[in-house]
């Protein structure tokens, strides 16, 4: 039975974190602002757009970032009223359809297919849904429509910031074949360079190859690409994603030597891993104590109690276990904890309508 042809939006905030800084600040409006990111040892969590020309991005250490743009100024994050702002933008999504399916603060799939306003174009929806965004919010968003996530994912970042790109059916299979190998999601830097090396630069190039040879050089992705690249994908919009973890972490200021000095960290990295588990009404069996040393390798220890737990008391015990198991390769710079196997994976999921093809789709 052949599939039906889905109308999903993936909305996407734009520089989501520091323009809510800068909405709330109007003396930071039209600077390079970094959220995060201060002192030596800082990472920088967002950058406006001000701040990219020069560039500067997430996950970029603070101290490089103010290397690329002397007068970037670095901003305190402030996830509760990120979280605030979050939760007026998915409302505003409810409105058009039940079936959204967030990533993140700052960016869902939405599934309009069918939705809650009658309209059989997509595209209009998603400029509707922005121009909402931008009046009731503040804030501006770029969207991606197109037949599956996969797609509607690419073209949001199309026309950003503060636009939106529809790839219609019948353009599906240009569009892929024409677009660089960096812009497909999945593909990250090193997997871009291996595939460069293997001459592949293009949709074009990628579907040029067997599903065999993806498979023998890109392991258990490689099926993935072999199909998204042909535009199959088939994932629906999960509404109410079941979360699979939960986590907190830190970075010290100083690299810490024994583990003596780090069970006071510890015990606040517990405490805010107990709060989010309360917050979110869940809790877990397994206990996972994530280690970064010095030089930057990464360690993982963990254990699964045979009951859930979601007590700071109980957490902070077994991550002291942890701790204790086994000598420090060497001086530590971050901590975390994190909580999986939780009791929401025993949530029953709730069932999504199969539409028919024979829907005229108006995108």
């Amino acid at each position: 039975m052949e599939l039906p042809i889905r109308k999903i939006i993936h909305v996407d905030m734009d520089a989501f974190y520091a323009s809510v800084e800068q909405m709330d600040n109007p003396k930071l409006k039209g600077k390079p602002i970094a959220v995060g990111g201060g002192g030596n040892r800082g990472v920088v969590s967002a950058a406006s757009y001000e701040a990219r020309k020069f560039g500067v991005k997430s996950a970029m250490a603070g101290a490089l970032a103010a290397k690329l743009c002397p007068d970037l100024i670095f901003v305190k994050p402030h996830f509760d009223r990120y979280t605030e702002i979050s939760k007026k933008i998915r409302v505003i999504f409810y409105d058009y359809t039940d079936l959204v399916e967030p990533l993140s603060l700052d960016e869902a799939y939405l599934d309009v297919t069918e939705n809650k306003k009658g309209n059989p174009s997509a595209s209009l929806i998603a400029e509707e849904i922005r121009t909402r965004i931008f009046n009731d919010v503040g804030l501006t968003a770029s969207a991606g429509i197109s037949i599956n996530k996969f797609i509607a994912k690419v073209a949001s970042d199309y026309n950003k910031p503060n636009g939106q790109k529809t790839v219609n059916p019948e353009e599906v299979i240009a569009f892929l074949e024409a677009l660089d190998i960096r812009k497909f999601y999945g593909v990250g830097k090193v997997t871009a360079e291996k595939m460069y090396q293997k001459g592949i630069f293009t949709g074009m190039d990628l579907k040029q190859k067997s599903i065999e040879y993806l498979d023998d050089n890109f392991g258990k992705s490689g099926s993935y690409y072999y199909h998204v690249v042909r535009g199959i994908h088939h994932s629906e919009v999960k509404p109410n994603r079941i979360r699979k973890s939960l986590a907190a972490e830190r970075t010290f200021s100083e690299n810490l030597s024994s583990e003596v000095f780090m069970l006071e960290k510890l015990q606040h990295i517990a405490e805010e891993v107990s709060r989010r588990l309360d917050k979110s009404k869940v809790a877990g069996k397994t206990v996972t104590l994530k280690i970064k040393y010095s030089d930057f390798t990464l360690q993982t220890r963990s254990k699964t109690l045979p009951y859930y737990i979601s007590d700071t008391s109980v957490i902070l015990d077994t991550a002291k276990n942890l701790l204790y198991q086994e000598k420090l390769n060497n001086s530590v710079r971050l901590l975390g904890i994190s909580m999986s196997n939780l009791n929401t994976e025993t949530k029953k999921k709730p069932e999504q309508k199969s539409v028919s093809v024979q829907l005229k789709f108006g995108f």
